[in-house]
């Protein structure tokens, strides 16, 4: 079986696709692209021509200010060697019609969506082994079709599974300058993911406010939502360290704000399903009572009109 650690000619460059090249899928093309390898960008047909013929521009504080060329389409039409899935959950449905099994028959297909429900549609759709979860963490918004601006001091990915499968997916991304670890357990990726993401999302997005000012004016509910994530992440088999993951939130930048909260503000679809519903359903499966993340969901999706559902 070919793998991306093993291309099929080995005298060509790795090529990589990039579905949704926004705040994150953006950025990871641009670095991709950057440190030599061959990246085409799928996205639909405004942004595809002026990737095309602008390529995309970074402003980092990390990385530095700079613009990679990459290809663009509109559907993935060659066999790539790597997938990288970073739409929005809200999108991912319509996304994946632009990326036909075919071209990743060989490939390998890794998501870097909030959440833990889409690896088993991804599965589904690409095959059991050409997929493996991810996990990234990063503040990087798309400001202008080709333009992102990444905030955070770090770039990280975690890919979950085997090493020898993962090995040259990790270190393509490595050499780009992104921090990234090879877990076996992909549970334990997943959830240390959404254990940390779920109560800032949720809480930032109900209140309106930033994480700075959410853990000094909401502290007593951040602490009480980490705990309720902390123990849903445990029945599922999942380490938690609360207290790990409150010190994670005060080393935050005070005006730090979750993508939840940003797609609000600017009336975009939520994530709350695959964030908030997620949890909730765990915890359902699991007989784990989750009474503030159940009234937060509930709050948050009778003021937006987001849809999060609760049933197994």
């Amino acid at each position: 079986m070919t793998t991306p650690s093993t291309p099929a000619d080995p005298g060509r460059r790795p090529t990589v696709a990039v579905l949704g090249p926004g705040g994150v899928g953006g950025l990871l093309a641009a670095l991709l692209s950057r440190a030599g390898h061959r990246v085409v960008c799928i996205a639909g047909g405004t942004t595809a021509h002026a990737l095309r013929q602008d390529g995309i521009r970074v402003r980092s504080a990390q990385f530095g200010e700079f613009t990679a060329p990459v290809e663009a389409d509109t559907e993935l039409r060659e066999p790539v060697d790597l997938c990288l899935v970073t739409v929005k959950q809200t999108n991912l449905a319509a996304a994946l019609e632009r990326v036909p099994p075919g071209p990743v028959a060989d490939g390998l297909v890794v998501p870097l969506l909030n959440g833990i429900e889409h690896v088993a549609e991804l599965r589904r759709r690409f095959g059991a082994q050409r997929v493996a979860a991810g996990v990234v963490r990063v503040e990087s918004t798309r400001v202008a079709v080709g333009v992102v601006e990444h905030g955070s001091p770090f770039t990280e990915i975690d890919l979950a599974g085997p090493s020898e499968l993962l090995a040259g997916p990790a270190g393509m991304l490595r050499a780009a300058g992104v921090q990234t670890r090879v877990i076996a357990d992909e549970s334990s990726a997943l959830w240390a993911k959404l254990a940390f993401l779920a109560p800032f999302a949720l809480l930032t997005t109900r209140y309106g406010l930033t994480i700075g000012r959410v853990r000094t004016e909401r502290r007593a509910e951040l602490a009480a939502l980490v705990q309720e994530a902390a123990a849903v992440s445990r029945a599922c088999g999942a380490p938690a360290d609360p207290e790990r993951t409150l010190a994670l939130y005060d080393a935050f930048p005070a005006g730090a704000k979750s993508s939840m909260q940003r797609d609000a503000e600017a009336g975009r679809p939520l994530e709350l399903d695959a964030v908030g519903g997620a949890l909730l359903r765990s915890a359902a499966r699991h007989a784990v009572a989750v009474p503030l993340a159940t009234r937060l969901v509930a709050e948050l999706t009778a003021a937006t009109g987001a849809r999060a559902a609760t049933t197994v």
